[in-house]
């Protein structure tokens, strides 16, 4: 059992008192909320009626007691710039930006690429935060830190012919005869001609993408690279007159006299021309013969170019042969084959257009009757200006 007690501040009245805290009571919300406060309250509200005034004035004391003050509103906290001050109670603390971590009264900023992040391929640090970029020919997803293939001939056209797409970059191609320049998209043309003396036979001729091969004139293309001789004389190209016969030879065509025998001699057949009369054609062959042949330029030799053959055969004869004329340079050489027959031989290569006139003697010598007789073929070769 309680017993009756008076409790007397002096110099005070318990009215007065409770006025003097009461700014700070009524400035405190917090007061209704704490533990102790409450307790005593609930204490005094069970007290007998004389302990009232008491109770009221422990629970104003205490809640000036228990009063929390908010540094931050307040500001007399010791936040640094660039931090947020929060209020505890009883105190405060200090807190940093996010991407940012505490170092004394500074915000230091953190390096999220030298932790843990999740770009795949590399990461870019900022103020605070960072970003992922991604290996050239890659782009970044919709996450922000995957990377996907950029499919740059979609994109652009970088090529200039074909392009095809890698993974992570870009191939380009050229059409057949181009070539990739320096800086592997653009397409410069191959000059096959640089490439090889044997891609024409005469002339080659670069074009873009490719070449042509030319022949000279005389000439028709074979073919894509060889020339072959036209035939003027079979095509009827020539200039020929009606007396004059057409010869072919490599690159061209000559006319000779359908006649060609000289005077003193008459023609008898094709080609052949015979002296009219013994007397006046002393010294001379008593008939020739008219061949003519062609031949390329630059011939390998030695070369058999022609052979001569005696058209009659005789018992008890002896026939020889020679060059009688027309071998000043000695171009040719004649190699006896049978006592029948005959071979000339060029000896020199022989450069073109150019016409040689070279007269081959047979010499028949009878053994029994000791007589001697002389043909003649007067051979008319024309050498080509080509090789081919």
């Amino acid at each position: 059992m309680f017993m009756p007690m008076r409790v007397v501040f002096e110099g005070v009245h318990d009215r007065g008192f409770s006025s003097l805290f009461k700014t700070v009571h009524t400035s405190s919300r917090a007061c209704s909320s704490d533990m102790l406060l409450c307790f005593v309250v609930c204490l005094c509200f069970s007290c007998m009626r004389p302990f009232l005034t008491l109770c009221s004035f422990l629970s104003e004391f205490l809640c000036v007691l228990t009063a929390d003050i908010d540094e931050c509103a307040t500001d007399i906290h010791s936040c640094g710039p660039g931090q947020t001050c929060y209020n505890t109670r009883g105190s405060f603390m200090c807190q940093c930006p996010p991407g940012y971590y505490r170092n004394g009264d500074s915000c230091v900023d953190r390096d999220e690429c030298a932790l843990s992040h999740y770009c795949m391929h590399g990461c870019v640090n900022t103020q605070g935060s960072y970003y992922c970029e991604c290996n050239p020919g890659y782009k970044l997803a919709h996450n922000n830190y995957s990377c996907v293939d950029v499919n740059e001939c979609d994109v652009e056209t970088p090529c200039q012919h074909h392009c095809y797409n890698l993974i992570g970059s870009f191939m380009c191609q050229c059409d057949h005869g181009f070539e990739l320049a320096s800086d592997k998209v653009s397409c410069q043309d191959i000059d096959e001609c640089s490439l090889s003396s044997y891609m024409c036979q005469y002339q080659c001729v670069n074009n873009p993408g490719s070449y042509s091969c030319e022949c000279p004139p005389g000439y028709q293309l074979q073919g894509n690279r060889l020339c072959q001789d036209i035939n003027e004389c079979e095509m009827g190209t020539h200039e020929c007159q009606d007396d004059e016969m057409c010869w072919n030879y490599y690159g061209g065509f000559r006319c000779y006299p359908r006649n060609p025998c000289e005077s003193l001699y008459t023609l008898t057949s094709e080609n052949r021309c015979i002296c009219r009369s013994q007397a006046e054609c002393q010294g001379l062959p008593p008939s020739i013969v008219y061949k003519y042949m062609s031949i390329q330029a630059d011939r390998t030799v030695p070369a058999d170019i022609f052979q001569i053959q005696a058209t009659s055969v005789y018992t008890n004869t002896h026939n020889t042969f020679r060059i009688k004329a027309g071998n000043d340079d000695g171009e040719f050489f004649l190699r006896r084959s049978s006592n029948v027959s005959a071979m000339l031989v060029l000896t020199k290569p022989l450069s073109g257009p150019r016409e040689y006139v070279v007269d081959l003697e047979m010499i028949t010598h009878h053994l029994t009757m000791n007589y001697r007789a002389s043909s003649l073929l007067r051979l008319t070769i024309i050498v080509g200006a080509y090789p081919f």
